[in-house]
């Protein structure tokens, strides 16, 4: 089985949607969609809990009772600026209401249903430079670990043009809490220009996964184990999102020791 899942457009405006049947694993689900001006998208409750992240464009969003009005402000991922993000609790059905072309995230986990749903305005989401020279990028935390959930993680990265991300390469595939959790993991790519590319490889220690990816734009890569760095080409920006999952809600990663001492 392929790593890379390339979009696969359909006639409501949805490209990807992996569960963990078409994955094979066990937690994360992603679907991606594009909303045009006045669609509207409804999605089912499940047992899941969801993040809806409006990746750029403005929406209305009812979950459950709650409704959260023309709510996002970006027009493009590659802004600099938080988006706009939806806790959904499970067993809420959700409809969601687009005024303008809306890039829609649709993020989601198992849950015990410990907590509300709520809406996250960019103003609350922790942002944060991480690396430097040529492996700087820039964070922000959508739904971290010291936000209530009970098994999702979810957080964006944008890379500058001929940096590395995700770097040095880190895994987080044994659950071996305080050294290293198990957490299943997406990368939703975006690339600026969008004609461009950038590459991802997965490996395991014993390389039973070694692949290395050209990644273009709006493209899914599944790292359902091991390292998982990204490298962008110059000329081209990079904009990722990640969501995670796994049985314990911690992310605690292991570098590779190869590479480690980059660090020092």
């Amino acid at each position: 089985m392929t790593l890379l899942r390339r979009p696969e457009p359909q006639a409501d405006g949805r490209y990807h949607c992996i569960t963990p049947a078409n994955a094979q694993w066990q937690y994360v689900h992603f679907a991606a969609w594009d909303l045009q001006p006045d669609q509207v998208l409804n999605l089912p409750a499940s047992a899941n809990e969801t993040c809806l992240v409006l990746l750029s464009g403005i929406a209305t969003i009812q979950a459950g009772q709650q409704w959260f009005a023309e709510i996002g402000e970006r027009i493009s991922v590659f802004e600099d600026k938080a988006p706009h993000a939806v806790y959904v609790a499970p067993h809420e059905v959700m409809m969601i209401i687009a005024h303008t072309p809306v890039e829609l995230a649709v993020c989601a986990a198992p849950s015990q249903g410990n907590h509300p749903t709520r809406w996250f305005k960019p103003d609350t989401m922790s942002r944060e430079q991480r690396g430097q020279s040529t492996n700087t990028r820039y964070v922000c935390n959508i739904l971290p670990q010291d936000q209530p959930a009970d098994s999702l993680l979810v957080v964006e990265v944008r890379t500058p043009s001929g940096h590395w991300s995700s770097y040095p390469p880190h895994k987080h595939d044994q659950d071996n809490i305080p050294h290293e959790t198990f957490l299943e993991e997406t990368y939703y790519h975006r690339l600026n220009p969008h004609q461009g590319f950038c590459f991802q490889r997965v490996f395991t220690d014993d390389l039973s996964i070694d692949e290395t990816m050209s990644v273009t734009d709006k493209c899914v890569v599944l790292v359902p184990r091991g390292y998982h760095p990204v490298g962008v080409p110059h000329g081209y920006e990079s904009y990722y999102l990640n969501v995670m999952a796994g049985p314990t809600r911690r992310w605690i990663f292991k570098n590779h020791p190869d590479h480690e001492w980059i660090l020092k």
